[in-house]
């Protein structure tokens, strides 16, 4: 049996795909164990029942989860959210040795989403383990942080391209989840590095969950008029003045109504445009436990994905792309690069140029111009592909022979 240690700032009940794909490795046999922070994303307070500067150790679905102190993240301040990411590195580099004293790993994997560095602990306890280490990079830095603003200075990103530089380097196995990704890692990583491309497949959902009230109310609503519905994190990256201004290209369009369900650090200055520019259409019904979303998803007659237009996103495959081709539904996208490609050889929907409002506003009247049945062809076609290539199985599968090769190449004696 093969013992992994999960590194992930991020984990249930916070909503993240790894949550679902360490319950598959753990299915598959691996004895898994979670080293995360406390949840606070994306609201950005620590969620009822937690506190920020405990260490706490729980079961989840029989998954033993170790949560060590972090600052949380806050509602849109630079400051605390650079906070958030180092607290997270401290505590992994200072406390969890100490928890984790006496235990045996053959494996550590990070889920690498932003903060990268989150890398750095890992890669300290797989040297005290001597275990391999796995990084399954989710986001590019510090392309990503120079693309959203977050962070301007040269010198600062000289800085963290050095520290990235050096975090590849201490992996046995490099995973991408956009196949765009290998040339930026393999520019910062070893000239014999392995790179494999290793997809997300998309969040899941339970068969048998109950949507709450409140979101069978919404689904209803959804299901009124032709409705365009976005689900997830509203932020910077994911371009939503683009999503504003197509909108107001549409106003000749009273059907047409655009959901935008979810929170981020967006919430206020989106609650304020909708105002100023009086976009009736426009619905923020907020954030839904993962549970509700298909009841939500299923009644959109189009589900929306979006991203700023940046290089670096042009080589992203946002996670939802993957959840919109499970549910089989036609989709409208506002892309560059690869996750425009996907949608195109999926033949799924609809792709705009990221940053263009009038090609996304064109795409949403196309769509909306379709007949149901056409539309449902969209949604079949993009459901298959995914059964094609991005299957939970398929995606559990390549992680347990690459977690295994790495344990293998590791430094055990």
């Amino acid at each position: 049996m093969t013992r992994v240690l999960l590194v992930s700032q991020y984990y249930w009940p916070e909503s993240f795909t790894i949550t679902s794909e360490v319950a598959r490795l753990a299915h598959e046999g691996f004895e898994v164990t979670v080293l995360t922070g406390q949840p606070n994303y994306p609201e950005g307070r620590i969620f009822a029942g937690y506190s920020a500067f405990s260490i706490r150790q729980e079961l989840v679905e029989g998954i033993e989860v170790i949560r060590v102190p972090l600052v949380p993240r806050g509602h849109g301040s630079g400051l605390r959210l650079i906070l958030n990411y180092l607290s997270f590195m401290v505590s992994g580099l200072l406390i969890a040795p100490f928890i984790l004293r006496g235990r045996h790993f053959d494996v550590v994997f990070v889920f690498g989403l932003s903060p990268l560095i989150q890398a750095l602990p890992a890669i300290l306890i797989s040297k005290i383990k001597r275990a391999g280490l796995v990084l399954w990079v989710q986001d590019l830095w510090p392309e990503s942080l120079s693309a959203t603003g977050f962070v301007r200075s040269p010198v600062l990103l000289g800085i963290v391209r050095l520290t990235i530089r050096f975090i590849y380097r201490n992996c046995t196995g490099i995973l991408v989840q956009s196949d765009a990704f290998r040339p930026p890692v393999a520019a910062l990583s070893p000239p014999n590095a392995k790179i494999e491309y290793v997809p997300n497949s998309g969040q899941s959902f339970e068969k048998n969950a109950r949507p709450s009230d409140a979101a069978r109310k919404l689904g209803e609503q959804i299901g009124q008029s032709f409705s365009v519905v976005f689900a997830g994190n509203l932020g910077r990256a994911q371009g939503l003045d683009t999503v504003l201004e197509s909108l107001e290209l549409l106003r000749d369009l009273p059907d047409v109504q655009v959901f935008l369900v979810g929170s981020g650090s967006l919430d206020v200055w989106l609650e304020q445009e909708r105002s100023l520019r009086n976009l009736t259409m426009l619905h923020l019904p907020g954030r839904f436990d993962p549970a509700d979303m298909p009841e939500i998803l299923l009644n959109a007659s189009a589900l929306l994905v979006s991203l700023r237009k940046e290089e670096i996103f042009s080589l992203t495959v946002p996670s939802k792309m993957q959840t919109y081709l499970s549910v089989g539904r036609p989709i409208i996208a506002s892309l560059d690069g690869e996750g425009a490609r996907i949608l195109s050889e999926a033949g799924a929907g609809l792709a705009a140029p990221a940053g263009d409002p009038s090609a996304l506003a064109s795409a949403i009247r196309c769509m909306a111009s379709l007949q149901p049945m056409e539309r449902s062809a969209m949604g079949l076609s993009g459901q298959r592909y995914f059964d094609r290539h991005f299957a939970p199985d398929r995606i559990t599968a390549l992680l347990s022979e690459n977690l295994t090769a790495a344990a293998r190449r590791g430094m055990r004696p």
